[in-house]
């Protein structure tokens, strides 16, 4: 196909700003799914992302376009909208040379588009401003329109209004697309030079990759090469996405589509590598640079039967997800995982539900803690990772840790709540700005740590849900921190333990202690639970022995027989707190690594 009838763009945007409801629209006008044939997010094609209302991995499609005599191919690629897969954005970006920005009408400017706006800008992609839900009865369109105008210094009659809902303003979208993207334009040498940008795996077809061809073409049966490893492998497939992966004779320069490698093996396709032909000689692309993980958590199987599965499904998991990173780790008490790194809260939460749901597994899964660097007293440096590798508190001389720079957009209003939590997460405030009409803009430093404290839930619930975040990575500082581990019948337990700062060391035992007495199952001995740091123990309570009647079913006799059966009991008793063994069950894990206090009972809760 002539590459000038070739248009590549991407949808970006804050979460919740209808990026999927629009692409549906575009699918039904461009004929791609027949109206009968049409769902709700079509292109999300994920229960997860079905159930939670968000885009969790970019989605390509091919879409055809009538326009007079004229036929356009339209190569869009939906991306997520939560800042923790802007990962999946970035990927995206590089594939397209257009992207619409897509504005709630209803909510304005947030500050993830701030984000997502400056990734497309410094890809030098076009950027076509867009308005949705301009038909909900909150529509602020006057507002916002000022807001856009004010970002990206562009006028108001090139600001396009759209409804998902009732598709107004689609087909428009689609014509500015066509004249404002520009269509690819073919390298000044020959032979195929293809970015991968994404892969999926498939039992029978082995890894799919998803690439956009910058130079040349690929058919069938074509000999390839992995420009990064140099690995060989023919092309058993090419085809694009209508959505469904459709096979084309072949495709070429300009398109985006995929080709099949019948490679089976992890490891070998890499998201930013560059499909080269085998006797071509054309240099690689830029590609992309990897992914820094901001949040770790150990995952141990609940049974060490189970490790091998983990790691296949990890495997599986990591070809879907390249951000994705983990190795092998042991520990004393949970036997065999991994120690997985994250770009986020909800990146954790999201990769952990699936291995639950597609691999039905029963996980254990640590507190999420970020990296440290620490020099201890003999001057040697460690890097930790997970919390129950953290150095005792007499070992450290001092200990570095990441920070990161917040940008939050709020009505004024809401400012004094959210301000509250600056103290309570150590935040330092830069500066604080008007944001176009009824809102202001707070940016502030804090630590990584106090980031991934509930602090996105805490702000939802300070703003009643109106204030957005977005953040970006900062050089380390030093930190007054300490390790607190939690220890059950004296033992300590490696998945409770976790870095906290030092002033807050009493609060955060206690909080812990509480919280474990009140979901853990009672033993058949008085368990222990207490919290130590600073080298001692600060926090301390006693789970009562679980109670069992063993002269119930006597009858008759002297006293001396229930005697004799209870000093028995009191022996048996001693003897199974002397080994000290106390079984938790998965689900004690799981509420330990909640925030919030709904799992402790009321009588439990501190003022």
């Amino acid at each position: 196909m002539d590459p000038k009838f070739i248009r590549n763009f991407s949808i970006i945007a804050h979460i919740d700003h209808g990026k999927s409801t629009l692409a549906d629209r575009m699918l039904e006008v461009t004929g791609t799914i027949e109206k009968r044939k049409m769902r709700e997010q079509v292109l999300d094609s994920m229960d997860l992302e079905r159930e939670r209302g968000i885009t969790i991995k970019m989605t390509p499609v091919c879409m055809t376009y009538k326009r007079g005599a004229e036929v356009f191919k339209l190569n869009l690629i939906d991306t997520p909208g939560h800042i923790d897969f802007s990962y999946e954005v970035s990927r995206a970006i590089k594939a397209v040379e257009g992207a619409v920005l897509l504005v709630d009408s209803t909510q304005g400017v947030q500050a993830q588009t701030l984000t997502t706006l400056r990734m497309a800008q410094e890809a030098g992609l076009v950027i076509i401003p867009v308005l949705s839900k301009i038909d909900s009865p909150l529509a602020r369109i006057p507002e916002v329109k000022h807001e856009i105008v004010t970002l990206l210094k562009c006028k108001e009659e090139d600001i396009i209004q759209t409804s998902g809902k009732t598709g107004e303003g689609v087909g428009l979208l689609i014509d500015t697309v066509i004249a404002r993207v520009p269509a690819p334009t073919q390298g000044a040498e020959a032979g195929l030079r293809s970015l991968v940008f994404d892969f999926q795996y498939s039992d029978h077809k082995g890894i799919i990759l998803y690439t956009r061809i910058f130079d040349g073409s690929v058919k069938r049966f074509d000999e390839l090469v992995f420009a990064a490893i140099g690995r060989r492998f023919q092309a058993l497939e090419v085809g694009i996405f209508s959505p469904a992966p459709t096979p084309q004779d072949s495709i070429a320069m300009g398109q985006i589509g995929y080709i099949v490698t019948g490679i089976k093996e992890p490891g070998v396709a890499t998201v930013g590598d560059t499909i080269l032909s085998f006797r071509g000689s054309l240099k690689a692309l830029p590609g992309y640079m990897a992914p820094v993980p901001v949040v770790w958590a150990s995952v141990y199987p609940e049974s060490q039967d189970d490790f091998n599965t983990l790691k296949q499904a990890l495997l599986r998991l990591k070809l879907t997800d390249s951000s994705l990173t983990f190795e092998e780790e042991q520990s004393g008490t949970l036997g065999r995982g991994f120690r997985c790194g994250f770009l986020g809260m909800l990146h954790l939460e999201i990769i952990t539900e699936r291995l639950s749901r597609e691999f039905d597994l029963e996980l254990i899964i640590t507190t999420p803690s970020i990296i440290y660097e620490v020099t201890l007293r003999d001057g040697s440096h460690k890097t930790v990772y997970t919390p129950s590798l953290f150095p005792e508190h007499g070992q450290v001389a001092e200990v570095y840790e990441p920070w990161a720079k917040v940008s939050i957009i709020t009505p004024p209003e809401y400012l004094g709540n959210i301000m509250q939590l600056m103290y309570i997460h150590e935040a330092n405030i830069l500066e604080t700005t008007d944001f176009g009409e009824g809102r202001s803009q707070l940016i502030f430093e804090l630590p990584l740590r106090e980031l991934m404290r509930n602090f996105f839930d805490e702000v939802k619930s300070a703003s009643s849900g109106y204030a957005s975040l977005s953040y970006e990575m900062l050089p380390n500082r030093k930190a007054e921190v300490t390790k607190l581990d939690v220890l059950v019948a004296e033992e300590p337990v490696a998945a409770f333990a976790r870095v906290v700062p030092t002033h807050r060391a009493q609060e955060e035992a206690e909080d812990a202690v509480v919280r474990l007495y009140a979901v853990l199952p009672k033993q058949l001995f008085v368990t222990k639970i207490q919290g130590m740091a600073l080298g001692r123990i600060i926090s301390s309570r006693s789970l009562p022995a679980l109670k069992k009647n063993v002269t119930v079913n006597m009858y008759g006799g002297d006293i001396t027989r229930k005697k004799k059966l209870w000093e028995k009991q009191r022996r048996g008793k001693e003897r199974m707190q002397a080994q000290g063994k106390v079984s938790i069950p998965q689900e004690v894990f799981l509420k330990m690594m909640r925030s919030g206090s709904e799992d402790i009972p009321k009588d439990f809760k501190r003022s």
